[in-house]
């Protein structure tokens, strides 16, 4: 995810004066429950059609417009998206009551390009629980608010039976009415790309609570 906004940042800014966020991203959740006890979450990122646009023209893949990768343009794909930067933290949060909970490096990190759209996938291990007896709370976002994450459908819940995944709604309207403070009254939509932006992203996040019959 954070290569493909610094490989299209250079394309984008120069079209459009652009406000925050920039880039719209649906997004899946499963929470991976595997037999060893380990717990991790999988994340599906969803792109729409014009900026997967964007991204295919700024690689050089997909130029024939047919939508499907040759083995090379899937190579490259792979090559230049699933290689994070190193202060890359996947916009992923995990936690148990007030404790954020480390994440381990991500696996099974893939990109395909269908129809004219990319879709991303990988899972984070919980690297280390707080508490087994506590419930897990999750977020997707990215704490600049750069990336708007929109939680689609149900999280889904993998390799147990004994447990639900409620969701609650971010308050759309207080995160705005907090941003316009903190921008001391200037609305969002007023702040260029080069302009400081606080980091308000997890006002706008859905937080998904884990709870289990039986201890993580």
């Amino acid at each position: 995810m954070s290569r493909i906004v610094s490989l299209i940042t250079a394309l984008v800014l120069p079209w459009q004066s652009m406000a925050h966020p920039h880039v719209f991203v649906q997004a899946q959740m499963t929470i991976v429950f595997d037999p060893s006890g380990e717990v991790g979450v999988q994340l599906d990122w969803f792109y729409d059609e014009f900026f997967s646009l964007l991204v295919s023209t700024d690689l050089g893949i997909d130029l024939d417009g047919n939508t499907k990768l040759t083995k090379a343009e899937q190579t490259l794909l792979d090559e230049q998206i699933t290689a994070w930067p190193p202060d890359y933290q996947g916009d992923l949060e995990v936690m148990q009551g007030d404790t954020v909970l480390p994440l381990a490096d991500k696996r099974d990190h893939r990109m395909t390009f269908t129809d004219g759209v990319f879709h991303e996938v990988h899972l984070r291990p919980v690297a280390a629980l707080e508490d087994r007896d506590a419930p897990l709370i999750v977020r997707a976002y990215d704490p600049t608010y750069y990336i708007a994450y929109d939680l689609i459908g149900e999280v889904k819940i993998k390799g147990r039976d004994d447990c639900t995944a409620d969701i609650a709604r971010a308050d759309l309207d207080a995160a705005y009415t907090m941003v316009e403070e903190l921008l001391y009254g200037r609305p969002a939509s007023d702040v260029g790309p080069d302009e400081y932006f606080p980091e308000v992203g997890q006002a706008f996040a859905d937080t998904v609570t884990v709870t289990c019959a039986q201890p993580l």
